[in-house]
């Protein structure tokens, strides 16, 4: 049974990866002094819920542009930003973690159309690098 202290993790990852705020990382060091023994279990259940979360924006972006169709295309910026995306293609998911630039980047993502197989994917690869990252330097510090 998932315990509270779990829900809150998952929760925290959720809300960490849209564009409600959120700390997933603090949480998860948190965790990780209080029962370091159930690191595996902290770091699936941050992952799944940062994962989500993200996809939520991805299914935003989709639905924005299904139904509520705008264009980027209005400042040099967004032109610059588009472009940089379209061109680096889905690789560019792989960074739906870093702060600021990863919400607008999985919404975008969805907006775009891109696959929501290979979108999920990447952007768990690049979760996954970034919370097992944490758990190592948490490991570190202590």
């Amino acid at each position: 049974m998932l315990s509270w202290a779990g829900w809150g993790l998952f929760f925290s990852g959720f809300t960490s990866a849209t564009l409600l705020p959120g700390s997933s990382e603090l949480a998860l060091g948190a965790l990780l002094l209080k029962a370091p023994g159930q690191w595996p279990w902290w770091f699936l259940l941050v992952t799944l819920g940062n994962t989500l979360g993200s996809m939520v924006s991805w299914g935003m972006g989709y639905w924005l542009a299904c139904y509520r169709p705008f264009t980027l295309h209005t400042k040099p910026a967004q032109q610059r930003a588009l472009a940089w995306l379209q061109r680096h293609g889905y690789c560019t998911l792989l960074l739906a973690w870093v702060p600021v630039v990863g919400d607008p980047l999985c919404l975008l993502a969805g907006w775009l159309r891109w696959s929501f197989w290979w979108s999920s994917l990447l952007i768990l690869l690049g979760k996954t690098a970034r919370y097992l990252l944490v758990i190592l330097l948490s490991d570190l510090l202590v």
